[in-house]
């Protein structure tokens, strides 16, 4: 196995002259060399106003006024104002001219429904719900929510809805009646849009219970039934509001979108915390902020071009569908797909990469390693020529998923681990088109993002672990939390613990070479005797035994003290005994240190995850002291909370 930090790919000669980010750099900052990134990077956090207004340029943005001032800041970074002379629209810079039969989006989902939509035809479907939006009286300001699979009806009602100046917000199909109610209720959407079924892991989900209970909770003028599986007529019981989408647009022709030009601090999606603690916040994103970050990050760090193929495995309650979907405005390819990423078989989305030649192929770090246990080989099942890149998100990628990708699906590629969060809907660290991939490490910082990392005493520290921090404002900085009209919860969610310093709630590490290593959230970092370990710490050291599936780590309080508590999910039919449990230790002690060595180490038959998959550690830790767990609703699973309650292996020594 090699090593952590050691360096697994490094992009060649030719590949760094064509990229986007050597384009950039010629144009505006000549002198930097791609063996300097750092210079460049330096200059994007210490000029701002010139690095986003280029950024703007080069990326032709559509838009009118002045980019002067690129940023007006008051005496905080709450306060920054960015680009207050321009107006644009999001959904106008993602349905940018092409030509009229240029393959634009591809569907395919779990049941073997698919759609291809060339740019004329997606044009045409937004122009007609666009038209009856505003028929049913959507104008600038108002809100749409969805809650719909990864399919085309879905980008087409968003892209409508964006380009009358409404604000957008969704759910994914498998959220709780009680989640969707906790979010959409908030923001008192005027037009609903739901799907009638969905198809995951070979079944047929019915969600017209769920509907009903929808339309009898919330109170939107329209409420739109599709269904992308099967020509029937959608029902809701009696309700005048309710019709289905045939209903809704079939008295409309396609016509020219006008497209509703906007402030660059618009609301364009209202977005959610996971509601695992408290109520969810639904966090405002604008229209320039949002479409400036993500072009910055799809073509700059993730050299994304005109012809690429881009596909993220995601749901649309999950911020990388809104990700996703913007890569229209690079003029690629969006690919969707909806249902279970190992169904029909444990192959669909690498027989998706070969059908159909994706280039930048996303998925989240808990697939990655579920490919590695189940023991798949696509460098031997599948060709993959046409895939340049392999992001991930959603969770730590460990050194070992490294391994994986480079032994087993291809050594040829740029692996981008990416962080950042629902809360800036991008990235603060991501990948790089001239930078090597170091094992366990992510490549960089983000340009225009002065990402450091904060000791207790809010010193900046190298080489050591510490607080995620931005210092400077950047332009995806969440417009607010709908509702908190004075920024209170907004100010105590990123700026009380550190004054005017973005702090993200992730436990990093910069390293000398500039990389970053993430070791998991904050506040579910283990303390046993004074020592600060982050959970990722122990999840990459388990990951490499086969045996285990997953596991999630948390600190019990005994005996004035803190001691490490670690429950594990093993392969079917495997039980937890004596030379397991030692190896699992030994593993552990020899390869992170005595002190990440768990007191104790328990079998439990499932994690806690949230509807997007990540581990709610703290909701184990609350459960395991007698706490309530409450918005039971926000998790993908909750029924395995029970599993920690009560259990007789936390009360002994």
């Amino acid at each position: 196995m090699t090593e952590k930090g050691e360096m697994l790919w490094e992009p060649c000669e030719e590949r760094i002259a064509q990229s986007n980010l050597t384009a950039f750099a010629q144009r505006y900052q000549a002198k930097v060399l791609p063996s300097d990134y750092e210079s460049l990077w330096q200059w994007s956090v210490d000029r701002p106003n010139e690095f986003w207004r280029a950024l703007a340029q080069f990326a032709d943005v559509i838009a009118e006024g002045s980019l002067e001032p690129g940023i007006t800041a008051g005496q905080s970074m709450l306060a920054a104002n960015w680009f207050p002379e321009t107006k644009l629209n999001y959904a106008e810079n993602l349905l940018r001219s092409r030509p009229a039969d240029e393959e634009i989006i591809v569907f395919q989902a779990e049941d073997k429904a698919s759609a291809r939509l060339n740019y004329k035809s997606l044009c045409e479907q937004v122009s007609v719900v666009a038209q009856a939006l505003a028929d049913a009286g959507v104008e600038e300001g108002d809100r749409v929510a969805a809650v719909m699979p990864n399919c085309p009806q879905t980008l087409i009602a968003m892209l409508a809805t964006v380009s009358l100046g409404a604000i957008w917000s969704s759910c994914s199909p498998d959220f709780g009646v009680a989640a969707i109610v906790d979010r959409f209720a908030q923001i008192e959407p005027k037009v609903l849009f739901l799907t009638q079924e969905v198809y995951y892991n070979g079944k047929k989900i019915d969600l017209s219970a769920n509907n009903q209970h929808l339309c009898q909770k919330l109170s939107p003028a329209q409420i739109v039934l599709s269904s992308y599986v099967a020509s029937v007529l959608p029902t809701c019981e009696v309700d005048t509001r309710v019709c289905s989408w045939a209903h809704f647009t079939e008295k409309y022709l396609p016509k020219p979108i006008a497209f509703k030009r906007v402030a660059f601090n618009h609301p364009l999606f209202i977005m959610y915390s996971s509601g695992t603690t408290s109520k969810p916040k639904c966090i405002v994103h604008g229209h320039g902020g949002t479409l400036l970050q993500h072009l910055k990050e799809q073509q700059l760090h993730a050299d994304l071009k005109p012809g690429d193929r881009l596909f993220y495995y995601t749901t649309c309650g999950w911020m990388m569908w809104n990700w996703l979907v913007s890569a229209l405005a690079s003029r690629a390819t969006v690919l969707l797909y909806d249902g279970s990423p190992f169904a029909p078989s444990a192959q669909v989305l690498f027989d998706y990469i070969d059908s159909e030649k994706i280039t930048h192929f996303g998925v989240s770090a808990k697939f990655i390693d579920a490919c590695q246990k189940e023991g798949l080989e696509p460098a031997i099942s599948h060709d993959l020529n046409s895939v340049k890149t392999i992001l991930s998100t959603g969770s730590v990628l460990g050194p070992a998923s490294f391994d994986y990708v480079y032994a087993h699906i291809k050594q040829d590629l740029c692996l981008s681990s990416i962080s950042g969060g629902t809360d800036i809907l991008g990235c603060f660290a991501l990948g790089n088109p001239w930078l090597p991939v170091y094992r366990g490490e992510l490549q960089c910082r983000g340009l225009g993002m002065d990402v450091a990392v904060y000791d207790d005493n809010a010193k900046q520290v190298v080489g050591s672990k510490g607080e995620l921090v931005c210092l400077r404002p950047f332009p995806s900085q969440p417009l607010g939390f709908w509702g908190d009209s004075a920024d209170k919860k907004y100010y105590e969610a990123y700026f009380s613990r550190f004054e005017n310093v973005w702090c993200q709630g992730d436990y990093v590490e910069l390293t000398d070479r500039k990389t970053m290593v993430f070791y998991g959230r904050s506040d579910a970092v283990l303390n046993p005797g004074g020592v600060r370990i982050g959970t990722a710490e122990i999840y990459r050291q388990v990951e490499t035994i086969p045996e285990v599936l997953e596991s999630i780590a948390i600190g019990q309080e005994w005996e004035n003290d803190v001691r490490v508590i670690l429950f594990v999910r093993l392969r079917d039919k495997l039980t937890l005994d004596d030379a397991l449990l030692t190896l699992i230790k030994t593993t552990i002690r020899q390869n992170a240190s005595p002190r990440h060595v768990p007191a104790k180490v328990i079998q439990v038959p499932d994690i806690p995850r949230t509807m997007s998959g990540k581990l709610v550690e703290l909701a184990v830790k609350k459960v395991i002291h007698g706490e309530p767990v409450t918005n039971l609703d926000a998790f993908a699973n909750p029924e395995s909370l029970a599993f920690y309650k009560n259990n007789p292996e936390l009360q002994n020594s």
